[in-house]
C-alpha cells in the first residue's frame, strides 16, 4: 500500500471522526476535545487523515522542532535533540482496518518526510506495557533513549535515526 493512497491533510470536516477515534483509543492516548485538536493542528507539521477504501481509517499527528506544543515528551526530545527530530505524537488506526499495512505506509511517509531532521521520535507505553506497539517499533528500528512518567503511566521514549545518505561520511 502506498502512502499517497492512504494519507491526506486533515480538514475541519474530519474533526468528528478524529475525535471519535481518539476517544475509542484514549487508554493509549491523551484525551482530546475539539479545541485541543484545533491547537494541535495549528502546531503540527502533519495532521493527516488515514484512509482505506474511501473510509476514515485513522489519523496521525507529527510535530517538528520549534513549536509551542505543550507535551512533556515533546519538550524532553527538544532538550536532547534540538531541531534534529520529528515527533510522532499519535497515530490511531481504527480496529476495522488493522493488519492491512496502513501503519507501515504511514510510518514510511512520516519517516521519509522527517529525513532532513535526522530522526523520528515517539513514545510507547511501558507501564502498563503496549506490547504490540513496542514490538512494531522495535521491528522498524526504534530504540529506547529514555523513559518518562510515574508508575502506572510510564512511557518509553524511542528514536529511529534516518539512515546516512551517500557522501555523509563513514
Amino acid at each position: 500500500m502506498e502512502a499517497h493512497d492512504v494519507l491526506r491533510p486533515m480538514t475541519d470536516a474530519d474533526v468528528p471522526d478524529v475525535l471519535q477515534l481518539n476517544a475509542d483509543h484514549v487508554e493509549l492516548l491523551s484525551p482530546m476535545d475539539g479545541a485541543r485538536l484545533a491547537r494541535l493542528r495549528g502546531w503540527a507539521t502533519r495532521a493527516d487523515l488515514i484512509q482505506c477504501d474511501g473510509e476514515t481509517a485513522g489519523f496521525v499527528l507529527v510535530f517538528g522542532p520549534g513549536t509551542d506544543y505543550d507535551s512533556d515528551n515533546y519538550r524532553w526530545f527538544t532538550e536532547r535533540f534540538g531541531d534534529r527530530f520529528d515527533y510522532l505524537d499519535r497515530i490511531v488506526i481504527d480496529d476495522r482496518f488493522r493488519r492491512r499495512g496502513l501503519a507501515s505506509a504511514v510510518y514510511d511517509a512520516v519517516e521519509a518526510a522527517g529525513e532532513p531532521r535526522g530522526r523520528l521520535v515517539l513514545e510507547v507505553n511501558v507501564d502498563p506495557p503496549n506490547e504490540p506497539s513496542l514490538a512494531f517499533h522495535r521491528r522498524r528500528g526504534f530504540v529506547e533513549v529514555g523513559q518518562l512518567g510515574p508508575a502506572g503511566h510510564r512511557v518509553s521514549l524511542m528514536a529511529r535515526s534516518s539512515p546516512p545518505k551517500a557522501g555523509d561520511g563513514p
